[in-house]
Formats: structure tokens, C-alpha cells, sequence
């Protein structure tokens, strides 16, 4: 889920249309292990004093498809230690065990 300062934005057209040109740029597949992706990730974290930067939003140099496992990845490797492999997040953000 979007944090609150971030729901509009996510809810572009701005975005949305960026969103999907680079999705289609990288032929729909993960940036990282080339599985079909799951959802693009800001390499640089979205925060309330960034949130309307285009350069930070908007910039494909700033985004990168990652699959479900390689996002899981990302977030476990910054600040969500708590996470512990055969875990992941869902389509909803909840912890659930890895079938895989």
C-alpha cells in the first residue's frame, strides 16, 4: 500500500502512463533476474519532499521492474529486516510463507 502523502500520485495519469511506458520498455520482465515483473520500484526512496520531483518520479533512470521474489529482495536488504526468507509480502503488503 501507498503511503498517505503518496496515494495521489500513484493515481496519476502522470504516473500511470509513466508506469506502463516502462513496463513496456523492459518487455515486461524483472530488471534484475528476468522473470515477468511485478511492480516498479523507485530506486530512490519517495518521501513528502520528493513526491512532486518528476526527476525523482517520473525518471526512468530512478525505476526498475522487479519481479515479486526481487522486490521482496530490495526491501528485506534496506530496512525491513524483520523479513526472513521463505517469507514475502502479498498484493496486499502482509507477510505470507513462499510457496516456492
Amino acid at each position: 500500500m501507498a503511503k498517505e502523502f503518496a496515494v495521489k500520485f500513484y493515481k496519476s495519469k502522470a504516473w500511470l502512463e509513466c508506469r506502463d511506458g516502462f513496463i513496456q520498455s523492459v518487455h515486461g520482465l524483472c530488471n534484475r533476474c528476468g522473470n515477468p515483473g511485478y511492480i516498479v520500484h523507485h530506486k530512490e526512496l519517495l518521501t513528502p519532499d520528493n513526491i512532486n520531483n518528476p526527476n525523482v518520479t517520473l525518471n526512468w533512470d530512478k525505476l526498475e521492474y522487479l519481479c515479486q521474489c526481487c522486490h521482496n529482495k530490495e526491501h528485506m536488504s534496506n530496512n525491513d529486516k524483520a523479513i526472513n526468507n521463505g517469507l514475502r509480502f502479498d498484493s496486499n503488503g502482509q507477510i505470507v510463507k513462499d510457496e516456492n
